[in-house]
């Protein structure tokens, strides 16, 4: 099998595991957080096959941020793959923090709400919804998820 065959195979595969979970939702467990872009490479979901565990990983890498924001910006730079963050999302991504707001990339785990300080319990999951209309944008290269808040009524699109 050429590598275009092998290229083409392993879209497929991704986009049929998107496919099966178009309603619903996909829970993501860790045992812990890392600090490390290796350790963060290791975690399940990182070989980046499924969108969703994109999704929960980027929680994942914003809860990194308060502790060490290069680390934070290079877990994110590898989810993005070959095209880093710009200037302009960093200095998004910062502004975000700026008011020491390091709560609501924990609100995103499950079981962290107001009453506890958003403060979440090991193992750390984050669900990731998925909707009829998760794939409504996807010829421009976009998909919808929706991921619940301790601190919000509703799911936040992510």
């Amino acid at each position: 099998m050429s590598f275009f065959d092998n290229l083409k195979k392993k879209v497929e595969e991704a986009a049929a595991s998107v496919l099966k979970n178009d309603s619903g939702s996909e829970s993501f467990v860790f045992d812990d957080i890392p600090t490390t872009l290796d350790g963060f490479k290791a975690l399940p979901g990182a070989d980046l096959r499924n969108p969703a565990a994109v999704v929960a990983l980027t929680i994942v890498a914003l809860n990194v941020y308060p502790m060490d924001k290069d680390a934070s910006f290079a877990m994110l730079n590898y989810l993005r793959g070959p095209e880093p963050l710009s200037n302009q999302a960093i200095a998004f991504i910062n502004d975000r923090f700026y008011d020491n707001k390091i709560y609501v990339p924990r609100s995103y785990f499950k079981g962290a709400t107001p009453d506890n300080d958003y403060a979440p319990q090991a193992p750390f999951t984050i669900e990731v919804l998925t909707t009829p209309h998760t794939r409504d944008c996807e010829k421009e290269g976009r998909l919808t998820f929706y991921v619940n808040s301790g601190g919000a009524d509703n799911p936040r699109p992510c």
